[in-house]
């Protein structure tokens, strides 16, 4: 199977610029609800991820922080303690499997690094499932 079947384009994915300040990337993943939110440069190559405990970790680390600060600071300055690895769009399932068992989504990418979308841990689980449930329904 490819797994561009459970592909959400880049379109429909919400992403932050490599040069956006703290306070946009807040902003953003408030906005859409997100607690991580994959980085592209402005040409589209996929950088990383920024999670909210990269970002609670760089408040503690400036605790006399307030919201208009943030407009200074780029989200390049804050440390990634952990950023989601991508897949190549010509990989395989089981490569997109044990990748989707350690992240909540996998991004996607082309030959060039070009971040072409995410795959959901949710719409993998999800497939399999009814998969299992097709083959219990013609074994009754």
């Amino acid at each position: 199977m490819n797994i561009l079947f459970f592909l959400i384009p880049k379109i429909n994915v919400v992403c932050v610029k490599q040069d956006y300040t703290l306070r946009q990337a807040l902003e953003k993943m408030h906005a859409h609800r997100y607690s991580v939110i994959p980085i592209v440069t402005r040409s589209g190559e996929y950088v990383g991820t920024l999670s909210e405990g990269d970002i609670l970790w760089f408040l503690k680390e400036h605790q006399n922080l307030d919201l208009t600060a943030t407009d200074d600071i780029k989200i390049t300055d804050i440390e990634r303690y952990r950023s989601y690895s991508s897949i190549n769009v010509m990989q395989n399932m089981e490569d997109l499997i044990h990748i989707a068992t350690e992240q909540n989504f996998v991004p996607v990418v082309d030959d060039r690094n070009m971040f072409i979308g995410i795959i959901t841990r949710k719409s993998v689980i999800t497939y399999f499932a009814s998969k299992v449930e097709d083959k219990e329904e013609k074994e009754q």
